[in-house]
C-alpha cells in the first residue's frame, strides 16, 4: 500500500450506525481483531483484552443490560452530551446499544495501567480501518465504558473471561452497512475542529 491508499483508507472511514441483518464472516473478524492486537501499547505492554461477539443470545443480553442501567441513571447538566442522550434514549422503548450490528468486539484492559484507554483507543482505530478496507461498517462504542464499573456488567463480563483487575476501556460494533450500494458512507465529514498549530523552524 502506498501513502494515498493509506490516506484514503484513513479520510474516508465513517461511523456506520445501521446494519443489515447477515452475520459478519469469521476471516474478516480474524483480521481485524488481529489488527487490533498489532496496535502500539505503552512499553509494549501488550495488555489489551479482546472479546468477539457474534452470538445474537449474547448481543441481545447485552443490549438489555446496556438499556436496562442506562434507563437507571438521570442526565445531568453539563454531563457528556453523548452519554446524556444515551441515557434519555435508553427510557425509551427501542435503544440499542449497538445498532444491532452482527458483531461487536470489546476491549479491556488492566484498571490500574495508565495507558489503559489509549492502547485500547489505538487497537479500536486500527480495527475500523481495516473493517473499512474490507468495505465493512464500524461505529466506536462507548456505552460499555461508560458502565466498566457497574456490577452487572462486570459480573458478566467476567464470566466470559475478563480478569479481576481488568475493565472495559472501549468497543467496535461491526457489520455489513444497510445502505443503497450496501458499502460504507464514506464520504468525509467536514472538519469543524481540530485546529492545527504550526511550530516550525524559521
Amino acid at each position: 500500500m502506498n501513502a494515498h491508499d493509506a490516506f484514503e483508507l484513513i479520510r474516508t472511514r465513517r461511523s456506520t450506525r445501521k446494519y443489515l441483518d447477515k452475520p459478519v464472516g469469521e476471516e474478516a473478524l480474524r483480521q481485524i481483531v488481529e489488527a487490533g492486537r498489532l496496535a502500539p501499547s505503552g512499553s509494549n505492554s501488550q495488555s489489551t483484552r479482546f472479546f468477539v461477539i457474534t452470538d445474537p443470545a449474547l448481543l441481545a443480553e447485552l443490549a438489555v443490560t446496556v438499556k436496562e442501567e442506562f434507563a437507571k441513571m438521570e442526565a445531568a447538566p453539563g454531563m457528556y452530551a453523548s452519554m446524556a442522550g444515551a441515557i434519555r434514549a435508553a427510557k425509551g422503548e427501542r435503544y440499542v446499544f449497538h445498532y444491532n450490528a452482527p458483531a461487536l468486539i470489546v476491549t479491556a484492559n488492566k484498571k490500574d495501567y495508565g495507558n489503559n484507554m489509549v492502547d485500547c483507543a489505538c487497537a479500536l482505530e486500527n480495527m475500523m480501518l481495516l473493517a473499512n478496507a474490507l468495505d465493512l461498517g464500524s461505529c466506536w462504542i462507548n456505552q460499555l465504558r461508560w458502565l466498566n464499573e457497574n456490577e452487572r456488567l462486570l459480573r458478566r463480563f467476567r464470566e466470559l473471561g475478563l480478569m479481576e483487575d481488568e475493565r472495559i476501556y472501549g468497543a467496535v460494533a461491526l457489520g455489513w452497512p444497510d445502505t443503497e450500494s450496501g458499502l460504507p458512507e464514506r464520504e468525509p465529514l467536514p472538519r469543524k475542529g481540530n485546529p492545527v498549530q504550526w511550530i516550525m523552524d524559521s
